[in-house]
This record gives structure tokens, sequence and C-alpha cells, in this order.
């Protein structure tokens, strides 16, 4: 009896394509730039919220120190109440500029309404 024919497996015609050995991960999370200027808005947003609280601070204190020097002023007018709203209302309404430094030297109030206009 004759040995069968062994036939060969060959590579195909213009050979094999390329084997694909790099990773695929899918992209997760923001890239760099998106995380800088994020973290940038948010040191922004600090800053402003911060600068807006100190100048709501520094108001009321104003006008406790407003309150404290009316109290010794008027109190020797009788009926006069310390801190009476001037509007009917129960809500609290911010103090105008006039009635914040009323108290105070006059150059205080120019500087606070018309801020940098000196300089510029």
């Amino acid at each position: 009896m004759a040995a069968p024919k062994v036939k060969q497996d060959m590579a195909p015609p213009g050979g094999y394509g390329p084997i694909d050995y790099r990773r695929h991960l899918p992209r997760r999370g923001l890239s760099g730039y998106s995380l800088f200027a994020l973290g940038v808005g948010s040191l922004l947003l600090g800053y402003y919220t911060l600068v807006k609280w100190n100048r709501e601070r520094r108001t009321l204190r104003m006008l406790r120190e407003n309150l404290e020097e009316e109290a010794k002023i008027m109190r020797d007018v009788p009926g006069w109440k310390v801190g009476e709203s001037r509007f009917h209302t129960e809500r609290w309404v911010p103090p105008t500029l006039e009635e914040l430094y009323f108290l105070r030297p006059r150059g205080e109030l120019e500087r606070e309404q018309f801020g940098l206009q000196n300089y510029v």
C-alpha cells in the first residue's frame, strides 16, 4: 500500500493581514485640557463667591455699627425705634449707599460711589 499524499497548509495568496497587538481601551473621563479648564473655572467661581461674601459681611458690619451709633445719638428721643425700616414691609431690604455711609465722612461715600474713576 502506498503512503497517502500529505498536503501542507500554506498562507493565502498575498499573505496574512497585519496582527493587531495594541491595546484598544475606551477613553475614560475628560481630557487633561478639560480638567485644567474645569479647575480654573471652579477656582474663579470660588474667588467670586468669596469676594461677594466679604462685601456682604462688610456691609452688615457697617450696618450694625450705624445702628449702634444711632442708638447712642437718639437715646434721649422718646418713641424712637432704632433700626426701624422706612419701608413698610417685613422683608429685608438691602440698605442704600446713603444709608450705610450717613455717619461716615463724605469722602468714603464718594469713593464707594465713584470707585476708580479718580485714576482713569
